[in-house]
């Protein structure tokens, strides 16, 4: 099997190409004019616009998708190059020709990429495995597209995705054309990836399977560094090293030192905090916290450098904001260029997006999963409701998370899906504790992300350890119900927050539009509460 990726003009096919990171992969292929294909179950809009740029996409996962590679190259060519329609569980019928020699066959095999999400036992994966096609998983395809450029790579456990997508607004803002490889949707860009023709090339580094030890960029990114994963490490040292390793890939490190990993494990080059007493490269004061986001004063090196406004909320997202600060002076902008651009950063999809305010309640779709990134999440959410009263806007009404006047807040309400029964079991005690900034949570099902039930952990279980802590919890077990009871339990006023890396916000739009119909004025019974 070729131990290189191979860009010149030998199809690639996905395995499972509608995931955030996978679809970014195959956008950055599909836009170089390269064939590619790929399969997916469930059908949206990441598949259509990759179908859209001309993809072939299976709606299964069949053996019977690689068939096409064994007609005639011209056969798969004519595919590739017809945007197709939405995908379905039907097969696109195939040209009727004679196969091809077995040595034609060898040269025309498509390079197939998985994630670790994929099984050996996947039909796809096993006739791939038995025709000899080349298999990469997608951190080497992301490794052989790093190696193109002078690339920036944002890893850490919290804050990839704010901080990858702000520092490549910044490059976009400052004229530089980058490649962009985020974990999720930038209006911006009309996605989670955009093929530029620049000299920089913006990813975020994933470490949740370990395959960030095959990364290395120009600039190196670390946000922090805490377990998320348990069902790949085994403890937090086996962690501490897979990040040392990429530390140590990198020509240079930006490495935020709030966290004490961070700050005595790395050891990183450039170094920036939010809190001033660490003595950090890059640090800010007189910080206020506002409803519509933040401002702060920011210090080099113990020299104030300007003023930096960021629609964004919470002390996270100052801190993912000084890292871009940190990445911009190391290029050599003048701090004015990196402030006005951050200023205009509208955020990332799923991260504390807005998605309408409905009968007087605010709705608001985040992807936080872990015990840390709830807790931060529902604190900006707090500070929100401290600072909603009588607020005059600060900030564009293009914000991810927009507030007007007289929008006040009284209540916020969390609803969160547990992501993972690995993960559920691990920081059970962390969980246990990390909602005390909502005035209301309700949980439902843990989402299992393809990980056998081991029976010793729920959502309900999860609930009542909540309860131990907090004297307002509502479990509900299924989508249906939490849509249910959400219609008896919301009223004007809330700001209700959708926690979760799973499917919960699939319930959303249609929470939405109860209140929005006529006579549901958000006025309900509050039962429980």
């Amino acid at each position: 099997m070729p131990n290189t990726v191979d860009f010149n003009g030998r199809p690639f096919h996905f395995i499972g190409i509608g995931g955030i990171g996978m679809s970014a992969l195959a956008h950055i292929l599909a836009e170089r004019n390269l064939p590619v294909f790929g399969s997916d179950l469930q059908n949206s809009h990441i598949t259509e616009r990759l179908q859209a740029m001309g993809a072939h996409i299976f709606g299964s996962q069949d053996a019977s998708n690689l068939d096409i590679f064994k007609t005639p190259k011209h056969n798969w060519q004519s595919m590739a190059s017809v945007a197709s329609g939405n995908i379905s569980s039907e097969k696109a019928p195939l040209p009727i020709e004679s196969s091809i020699s077995s040595a034609e066959l060898g040269q025309q095999l498509p390079q197939v990429i998985c994630s670790t999400a994929i099984h050996p036992e996947n039909a796809e994966y096993k006739v791939a495995l038995e025709l000899g096609c080349p298999i990469f998983h997608r951190s080497d395809l992301l490794a052989a597209l790093m190696a193109e450029y002078q690339s920036i790579a944002v890893a850490g456990t919290h804050g990839k995705t704010t901080t990858s997508s702000l520092i490549a607004f910044l490059l976009l803002k400052a004229g530089l054309d980058p490649t962009i490889l985020v974990g999720g949707e930038v209006s911006a860009w009309e996605g989670n990836a955009r093929v530029g023709h620049g000299p920089y090339l913006v990813a975020e580094a994933d470490e949740s399977d370990g395959s960030l030890v095959k990364l290395g960029a120009y600039i190196g990114i670390v946000t922090n560094i805490e377990l998320d994963h348990p069902d790949h490490y085994k403890n937090l040292d086996q962690l501490i090293s897979t990040f040392k390793i990429f530390a140590n890939q990198c020509e240079t490190i930006v490495g935020c030192v709030d966290c004490p990993i961070v700050r005595d494990y790395l050891k990183p080059t450039i170094s920036y905090s939010i809190n001033p007493e660490l003595d950090a490269d890059y640090t800010v004061d007189a910080v206020q916290y506002l409803a519509d986001g933040v401002i702060a004063q920011v210090y080099e090196r113990g020299e104030a450098i300007g003023l930096l406004k960021l629609q964004l909320l919470g002390s996270h997202n100052l801190s993912n904001a000084l890292a871009a600060v940190a990445v911009g002076r190391l290029l050599n902008w003048e701090f004015s260029v990196i402030a006005q651009a951050i200023a205009e950063f509208p955020g990332t999809k799923r991260r504390f997006e807005y998605r309408g305010n409905y009968g007087g309640i605010q709705f608001v779709d985040d992807y936080a999963h872990h015990p840390s990134e709830i807790r931060v999440t529902l604190a900006a959410a707090r500070g929100r409701l401290q600072n909603s009263s009588g607020l005059s806007s600060t900030f564009s009404e293009t914000a991810i998370t927009p507030i007007h006047p007289g929008s006040e807040i009284k209540r916020v309400v969390a609803i969160f899906q547990p992501h993972r029964y690995s993960r559920t079991e691990t920081l059970l005690e962390d969980f246990a504790q990390c909602f005390g900034d909502a005035d209301l949570v309700m949980l439902t099902e843990i989402y299992s992300a393809g990980e056998a039930n081991p029976g010793r952990i729920n959502g309900q279980q999860l609930a009542a350890r909540i309860a131990e802590n907090h004297p307002h919890v509502d479990y509900q077990p299924s989508l249906d119900a939490v849509k249910t009871r959400l219609f008896q339990l919301l009223k004007p006023g809330d700001l209700v927050l959708f926690l979760g890396a799973g499917n919960l916000n699939r319930v959303i739009p249609e929470v939405m539009a109860f209140f929005q119909s006529d006579g549901n004025s958000g006025i309900h019974p509050t039962v429980g509460v």
